[in-house]
């Protein structure tokens, strides 16, 4: 082989294990930063969340194929036929942590866990610590802490006995508390899946990706699917929203519909990085031929939704019920000259008013986190307090009336993740302040 070959292999050969080191050492990064909030989490939160809620013991179940949606948060292992995560105040400064059933070595190395056994063991354990509470995951109003089969409360009552059974709590309030009361390592984590995620979106919006006449709104939706799996980013929704909108309303969306001058679009998504999901909004105007600008009726529109939110970003406080908030807000709102809606997407014929509705959820594990969230699409939720460190998703809909469509009304959705801290809502990332143009 020529010299020349031979030094192109070696150079080959070494791009792709310095690729290799690197996509092992990235992977690595994400394991030690999920096990840092765990154990923050842990130390820091649950200590507080269960005695709030009166729990003695916390019970989180796992069966070979089907994981409870809070595994990601307590650690994943492998789990032969049944694996329990438990959770005990025995009256000390921290909860004690232990897994049954639930194996590899990484569990056991994360550094979060006192207790190790078997799923056998679980009679025993609960016997010795004789809980008087026992918090399992069951939940009417929240998907993610309704984790617990039929079949694996049974289970439950008949290992543990009628004794115990009768002191089977649900877990709904906890898990919510639990996972939407953020320590540093977390809030740094989810910041940085923001900044990906709007990274992206913006970069969708650009003439990177849409060219005029050509791009369909389902190509524009691809290359965002594609970039996420280039950065070993999830997804919050699946297909990211791409959508155009009109005098009309929705034109159509992430379809094969071709993206054309005078057009007004909008992404709707959000990526997952690690245990973090986040969701967000952009908006885009494309061009006609001879505009340098957007047109001043859509500047309008624009501006009117940011104003609606810096009503949000000032009103929005730690220590009252998110239902409290959800009304104190929409009087802000009404006070300062717009009309909020009673219902979504139902905007009146009037031209000088521009109707209102807000939809501020919690954001942070899931796109629609767990958490206390200002928005009627959560009514049980809407009764829980607002706590520093809770993140949301600051998202509203401002309707305005657009003179070169007869009047009818142009929908401004607005949305990032912040943060509520002491002082109130900070932002997390750079959010949105203009329509992106595409020329």
């Amino acid at each position: 082989m020529k010299s020349w070959a031979v030094r192109l292999l070696l150079i080959l050969s070494c791009i792709a294990l310095s690729q290799s080191v690197s996509a092992k050492g990235e992977a690595q990064k994400r394991w030690e930063r999920m096990n840092q909030i765990r154990q923050d989490k842990f130390d820091l939160v649950l200590p507080e969340v269960m005695r709030e809620n009166g729990v003695d013991m916390w019970i989180t179940v796992n069966r070979e194929g089907f994981d409870d949606p809070l595994t990601e948060d307590f650690g994943k292992g492998y789990t032969g036929s049944y694996g329990y995560y438990i959770f005990t105040d025995r009256g000390e400064g921290r909860i004690e942590r232990a897994i049954l059933g639930v194996e590899t070595a990484l569990v056991e190395d994360n550094g979060a866990y006192d207790i190790f056994g078997s799923a056998t063991d679980l009679k025993a354990f609960v016997d010795e610590r004789n809980p008087q509470s026992i918090a399992l995951n069951f939940a009417r109003n929240i998907g993610a802490a309704d984790g617990l089969s039929h079949t694996s409360y049974q289970k439950l009552s008949e290992e543990l006995g009628s004794t115990f059974a009768e002191r089977f709590v649900s877990a709904e309030k906890l898990a919510s508390d639990f996972r939407s009361r953020r320590v540093a390592s977390e809030i740094a984590a989810f910041a940085w899946a923001g900044e990906l995620s709007r990274d992206i979106a913006e970069r969708a919006f650009s003439d990177e990706v849409i060219t005029p006449g050509q791009t369909t709104l389902a190509e524009v939706a691809w290359w965002m699917r594609e970039q996420q799996f280039e950065n070993n980013l999830g997804t919050s929704f699946g297909m990211p929203s791409v959508y155009i909108t009109g005098p009309d309303g929705f034109v159509a969306v992430s379809d094969d519909h071709v993206i054309q001058r005078g057009d007004f679009l909008a992404i709707d998504w959000g990526v997952g990085y690690m245990n973090f999901y986040t969701d967000m909004k952009r908006h885009a105007y494309v061009l006609q031929e001879g505009e340098t600008h957007l047109p001043d009726s859509l500047q309008k529109a624009f501006d009117n939704g940011r104003a609606v939110r810096d009503i949000l970003k000032a009103n929005i406080k730690a220590g009252r019920t998110a239902g409290e908030t959800f009304e104190l807000l929409n009087a802000h709102i009404n006070d300062a000259g717009f009309r909020v809606m009673e219902t979504f997407n139902n905007p009146t014929d009037d031209p000088d008013i521009v109707d209102v509705i807000i939809g501020c959820h919690s954001v942070g594990n899931l796109g629609h986190g767990i958490g206390p969230s200002i928005a009627w699409f959560n009514p049980e939720r809407m009764t829980y307090v607002i706590q520093p460190t809770n993140l949301f998703s600051i998202e509203l809909f401002a309707y305005t009336a657009i003179p070169e469509w007869g009047g009818k009304k142009l929908r401004i959705p607005l949305e990032d993740d912040a943060i509520v801290t002491e002082r109130g809502v900070e932002w997390l990332y750079p959010v949105n302040q203009k329509v992106l143009l595409i020329r």
